[in-house]
């Protein structure tokens, strides 16, 4: 199949099964879509199937979009039969979260590789350091802020979410902590927040990346029926089934660690993610 060994072909698979089943627990825990997991995994993926470098990253980010489509639906089924959802803030997000999103898509059809890498590696630093190393009293205040303020913030979240591949909830966590939201909750809400952004975020790259399936004939992975514009049918199959499985077991985790546990846990898994990009971008 594509000319790839059986050797590489079965570990490429297994390894794809595997990522599938760490998105769909830190999903969970977490209240991410997994992006952080899934895009250099599928990196791999398309370096091994040749697809070529000018498509290869958008097509990783457009794919683990679409993957965290059926995981985040899972983690906030999970999250809100808890009660930890403050659906309030989801309402005032929604909009804005999307045409952020739909913005990002369309930047993402021009946008070097490099530029989804930097912008990882931004947000995580900060988040994780956040996460690690910040005391109660680095709040910008005791309750959320006004709604132009929110509206504005969940806008930022739509766009860079649609160039980092993720649920926007290393974001919205860090957001919501900063106004003294628990740890928890924040991770419960994010949940829901990758469904805003998951879904029309597939969409968005399936639109930017159809008219550059044209200039890659030849490219095997990058034609229907296993791609449709920058999302990847192939490699959203093979996350699927153990992503969805695994999300609510993550979030019935999140609800038995301690707060500080969830912080540091999270605040780690956000730099090695960090580490990972920066070290791409500087190689």
């Amino acid at each position: 199949m594509f000319g790839i060994p059986v050797f590489d072909l079965v570990w490429l698979v297994v390894a794809l099964l595997a990522a599938g089943a760490i998105t769909g627990l830190l999903a969970g825990v977490f209240g991410v879509g997994g992006g952080a997991v899934a895009v250099p995994i599928l990196y791999e993926l398309f370096r091994i199937l040749a697809v070529p470098d000018e498509v290869r990253m958008p097509l990783c980010v457009g794919t683990s979009l679409a993957i965290i489509v059926p995981t985040s639906l899972r983690s906030f089924t999970a999250h809100r039969a808890k009660g930890a959802v403050d659906m309030s803030i989801l309402r005032v997000w929604a909009v804005p979260v999307v045409l952020g999103v739909v913005t990002g898509s369309l930047i993402a059809r021009y946008a070097p590789a490099d530029l989804f890498k930097a912008v990882f590696v931004l947000v995580a630093g900060v988040s994780a350091i956040r996460l690690l190393f910040g005391k109660d009293t680095w709040r910008l205040g005791l309750d959320m802020p006004g709604k132009p303020i929110m509206r504005a913030y969940g806008g930022l979240i739509g766009v860079l979410s649609a160039l980092m591949g993720i649920g926007g909830g290393q974001l919205s966590n860090l957001f919501m902590t900063f106004y003294s939201r628990p740890i928890h909750q924040a991770v419960a809400t994010s949940s829901g927040l990758g469904i805003l952004i998951s879904i029309p975020g597939a969409i968005g790259y399936i639109y930017a990346g159809w008219p550059h399936m044209a200039d890659f004939p030849d490219v095997i992975a990058f034609q229907p029926p296993l791609a449709l514009g920058y999302v990847s049918l192939l490699g959203l199959l093979l996350f699927i089934p153990t992503s969805t499985w695994m999300a609510p077991i993550g979030a019935h985790l999140a609800h038995r660690l301690s707060k500080r546990r969830l912080e540091v846990a999270f605040g780690l898994f956000l730099l090695l993610v960090c580490a990972r990009f920066a070290a791409s971008l500087l190689a």
